[in-house]
């Protein structure tokens, strides 16, 4: 990923909450037949360096999953379009801000059952974790999981390389930056007021 020195993003805290906070990878491989991807969730153990996932049996992308083989999540966040009538300073040409995280890594493929068992477990764990009266994958009928335990193929990804990029217009000025902020928060839409709101908390952390 292309990330010129202003928008880079190394803090291994910050990713780790980015990746929790957008959970939903896109998940790139190559094998035989070129490059593949599947969009899925995946569990990021930061103590550990190691995301993981599972795909169904039937998806092409699991014969790329060979231990050893080369991967690709990408978490992608806020991003919205920003007009140059927004900055202070003129001529200026449209852009487009976002935050996206990229993770390499080298595959483990796990298909024995509790390993398995234990990752959807964590997974129902971790999502179900608001509700008043959570989804528990432990009280499923035995006959029942393990056919969908069946149907599935898990994966441990073991991160080689973590790439934060923040392009929060770190490259303007700091009234074109407020320009930004009034502008998104001013167009209505969720995504631009949550990408909004990032940009005043990074502003808060350069001036504090």
């Amino acid at each position: 990923m292309y990330i010129p020195p202003a928008f880079r993003e190394d803090r291994p805290e910050v990713l780790a909450d980015f990746i929790s906070a957008n959970a939903f990878a896109t998940l790139i491989t190559a094998g035989a037949g070129g490059l593949v991807a599947t969009h899925l969730p995946l569990l990021y153990d930061a103590p550990r360096g190691t995301l993981a996932g599972h795909l169904a049996r039937g998806n092409p992308q699991c014969a790329d999953l060979v231990d050893g083989a080369e991967a690709l999540a990408i978490f992608t966040g806020p991003h919205a379009y920003v007009s140059p009538r927004w900055y202070a300073k003129a001529p200026a040409v449209p852009t487009w801000n976002y935050t996206a995280v990229h993770a390499y890594g080298r595959v483990r493929r796990i298909e024995d059952p509790e390993p398995l068992a234990r990752m959807v477990a964590e997974l129902s764990r971790v999502y179900e974790a608001d509700a008043p009266a959570p989804w528990r994958y432990e009280e499923m009928p035995e006959t029942f999981v393990n056919g969908l335990l069946k149907g599935i193929v898990g994966f441990e990804l073991s991160v080689t390389r973590l790439e934060g990029k923040y392009k929060l217009s770190q490259n303007r000025s700091r009234e074109d930056r407020a320009g930004v902020i009034a502008g998104l928060e001013a167009t209505g839409r969720a995504g631009d007021a949550e990408l909004a709101a990032l940009m005043r908390r990074r502003e808060g952390e350069t001036t504090s």
